[in-house]
């Protein structure tokens, strides 16, 4: 395989083919070993989906979880199969790289959580939250919180904001949202996989600040919502564009998805205007480039690469998005998903006939 070096990697291998004793999957060619690097935000999700897709295949996957920022780099770079990303390519990243493939892999949430001890239960807005993560609501007894959670024992004490450290493809998606429903931060922070936020402490990935939060009393941030579940980190009810003060399920995420889906894939679900979506909602994409024949790669290679996409995408595996607190990706994003996989080619020629 070839050689990848990831900053503090989280590594998934499934050696499923050892355990088999043979070399060859059912597909008649022999088994590979892929790689990717990436998002941390569907790690839970990939790491039951490539062990399963190793004993199905006998394929095994190595992935790092660096960060959508990083995965991209390495992509770009040709060292690795695959990039898991939360952000889509800009049509800017895209025209500097060779012509890539977005194929979205499951949904899931970005939830605001805290660390308030006896606070169970706490309502945002979209406006709050971002005036919080710009330091213009200081304090967690602040008049406006206090408003809008009339129940909560609110403490007099310092809000201290917790975000990502790398560049995250979860970040994208939390400042995408702030971007859209407040017109402060829009202007001055904008949305990005790093935004200079003005105040807080850093985090790498989404384990480091759900560790910050988990550890830290007084303080919010943004994490994968599998994160907070597995920590047992509480997490806001936040405001859609209905006036619902909605918590992250399997459904209010699919409702985030309920609009129309570009051919390519690449789009926002954030602040979605359907009734009892969960707001800061997201796809999250494995990229691949459309000619698989880089970096002495084989096309057994690049069929293996195909394998675990299609996989990824079969009723089977999506029926697990679920299981790990995610969702399933929406039908129609599976056909395009499908159809654009068509258009991958090793020499020029389709990999899929």
């Amino acid at each position: 395989m070839r050689k990848i070096i990831l900053s503090v990697m989280t590594l998934t291998v499934a050696l499923a083919l050892v355990a088999c004793g043979g070399n060859t999957n059912n597909e008649g060619r022999s088994s590979q070993e892929l790689s990717g690097a990436g998002a941390t935000f569907p790690l839970p999700f990939y790491n039951v989906i490539f062990e399963q897709f190793a004993e199905v295949n006998g394929d095994a996957v190595a992935y790092g979880g660096i960060g959508s920022g990083g995965g991209v780099r390495n992509l770009r770079d040709k060292i690795i199969d695959f990039a898991g990303s939360d952000a889509f390519l800009s049509d800017k990243e895209m025209a500097e790289m060779d012509a890539v493939v977005h194929i979205p892999t499951c949904m899931g949430a970005v939830v605001v959580a805290y660390n308030l001890d006896g606070v169970d239960e706490l309502k945002l807005t979209g406006t709050l939250i971002a005036d919080i993560f710009a330091g213009k609501v200081k304090m967690w007894n602040d008049a406006r919180l206090a408003e809008l959670n009339p129940d909560a024992k609110l403490p007099a004490e310092p809000i201290i904001p917790v975000y990502r450290s790398d560049g995250s493809g979860t970040t994208f998606v939390f400042t995408d949202y702030l971007t859209k429903v407040s017109p402060m931060w829009a202007s001055n922070y904008g949305a990005g996989k790093s935004v200079n936020f003005p105040l807080g402490q850093a985090a790498k990935g989404n384990p480091g600040v759900a560790g910050v939060i988990k550890q830290t009393p007084n303080t919010i941030g943004y994490v994968g919502s599998e994160y907070a579940f597995a920590q047992k980190i509480p997490y806001a009810r936040v405001q859609n564009q209905q006036g619902e003060f909605v918590l992250p399920t399997s459904a209010t995420i699919s409702a985030a998805a309920s609009g129309v889906i570009p051919a390519d894939t690449r789009c926002s679900i954030t602040n979605s205007d359907a009734a009892q979506s969960y707001p800061i909602s997201t796809f999250t994409w494995m990229i691949v480039y459309k000619e698989q024949n880089y970096a002495d790669r084989s096309k057994e290679q690049a069929e293996a690469t195909l394998d675990l996409l299609k996989y990824i995408l079969s009723d089977e595996a999506q029926a697990i998005t679920s299981e790990v607190h995610y969702a399933p990706i929406p039908e129609k994003a599976k056909e395009l998903s499908l159809e654009n996989l068509k258009t991958i080619t090793y020499d020029g020629l389709s990999i899929i006939q």
